[in-house]
């Protein structure tokens, strides 16, 4: 595929950066996120669209949850491979590929969307949808390529950001549609062509890194490694937490307290569009103040939310619950910039232990980095199925939310604790065994 491409790319030199490489790589950042924006809004189309199938549809509240969670899962497994096409065809490339795909679940969202048609294929078109959520790990690869170690937390803070505000937008847009007594049509109608919008700009302003190949070593060494997994598990308490209400939070107002689709989509937006843009500050306190030490706050934080919801849901207060849950959307994507930091970090404190210095140990940290993030971003991303499957249960069997949210406190704890046992118990954790590692007093508490 024809297309720019950059030859020599070196954001770690001071001088290359300064004279034309921050430049470049901001130009990419921005259409990066409009493309990501556009995926996010996509893959989460689903929360929006179930809110226009009223009792014609034939479709109950489980049934509902159910169907979110397919679009959830295909996201989170589509990540993987759309983290290696970076390398494959390189970001420009991929990003027009990608952003051109989101045409397919969009438009057949609106050749099906009526009653009558089965839950078959409603559930199949739901699935299509996955590949919005793909675009996270590809964009997330590339802009991680473009940008020096000590600006990464930035970077994808914003990146991830303006991604994840695309969920808030649908919801906005979806709620002026309802307003305006508009069909799920005329939603899918404005978006079609902002998909073209951003294929076109990828292709326009963006460019291809030739240093950037897939490394299949690092990939296999990132899946050995134990903090691939550790870090995957984290981000499913952030990311996954992030997504996972992102797509149950209109359901539950309807299904719990009784809203309509207009006073559901009125408030839905809220908490994700705090949590969108609050993920850039956990990145810049992550780099400022170290990751670990955000992300573990961060865990308490979320804990002392979700048991603020749990008893607003016991005690069946809307006021309550929804101030409590909006909090835990801003924690959530406070997480998910300060985890997202950790992991460059994380490998080059490792390289570091392991005897390497300067540039040898910076470029360990970003082989094994990026080979990590496409594997870490998919398993987070099934927290979002896992949340959802948690509230199709907890309805089912109680028909409140009061029990899901009860398992989430308890993984929230988890989370605390293995941050900390991890990354901040002293003497400190090192990333080899102590009678291994060159550097055994090496902590992570800066990463």
């Amino acid at each position: 595929m024809a297309g720019r491409w950059i030859e020599k790319w070196d954001p770690e030199d001071q001088a290359f950066w300064e004279s034309g490489g921050e430049r470049i790589a901001r130009r990419n950042l921005i259409f990066s996120i409009l493309s990501e924006h556009i995926g996010f809004s996509v893959w989460t189309l689903w929360s929006v669209m179930v809110l226009f199938m009223g009792p014609q549809y034939g479709i109950d509240p489980a049934g509902k949850f159910f169907l979110v969670g397919m679009a959830t899962l295909v996201g989170a497994f589509v990540r993987i491979p759309y983290t290696f096409a970076v390398a494959r065809f390189g970001g420009r490339n991929w990003t027009i590929i990608a952003a051109s795909m989101l045409l397919l679940p969009t438009i057949a969202a609106f050749v099906v969307m009526e009653p009558g048609t089965s839950y078959t294929t409603f559930m199949l078109v739901a699935m299509l949808t996955g590949v919005g959520g793909g675009n996270f790990a590809s964009s997330m690869t590339n802009i991680n390529s473009f940008f020096p170690l000590r600006k990464k937390g930035w970077a994808l803070g914003l990146n991830a950001g303006g991604g994840n505000i695309g969920v808030p937008v649908i919801q906005l847009i979806a709620l002026a549609v309802i307003g305006a007594a508009g069909g799920p049509r005329v939603l899918l109608g404005i978006y079609i062509p902002l998909i073209a919008v951003s294929a076109i700009c990828a292709a326009l302003f963006m460019d291809n890194l030739a240093p950037v190949k897939n490394d299949t070593g690092a990939a296999k060494e990132a899946v050995r490694d134990p903090h691939t997994w550790i870090m995957s598990f984290l981000y499913i308490g952030t990311f996954g937490s992030f997504i996972g209400y992102s797509f149950a939070f209109g359901l539950v107002l309807q299904t719990q307290f009784g809203r309509t689709p207009l006073q559901a989509a009125s408030i839905t937006f809220i908490g994700p569009l705090l949590g969108s843009l609050i993920r850039p500050v956990g990145g810049w306190l992550a780099d400022r103040l170290g990751g670990a030490r955000i992300t573990l706050w961060n865990f308490l934080g979320m804990g002392a939310a979700t048991s603020v919801v749990i008893l607003a849901s016991v005690q069946e207060s809307l006021a309550l619950f929804t101030t409590a849950f909006i909090a835990l959307f801003v924690l959530s994507g406070l997480g998910n910039g300060s985890t997202y930091k950790m992991i460059p970090g994380i490998f080059q404190a490792k390289a570091v232990a392991m005897g390497m210095t300067g540039e040898a140990a910076a470029t360990y940290g970003r082989r094994l980095s990026g080979a990590s993030m496409g594997l870490i971003g998919a398993v987070g991303a099934l927290g979002g199925l896992g949340i959802n499957l948690a509230f199709r249960q907890s309805f089912l069997t109680a028909g409140t939310g009061t029990s899901a949210f009860v398992a989430f406190l308890g993984f929230y704890a988890v989370c605390f604790a293995l941050t900390w046992a991890v990354y901040l118990r002293r003497p400190a954790t090192t990333a080899e065994p102590v009678a291994e590692a060159k550097n055994p007093q090496l902590s992570y508490a800066e990463v």
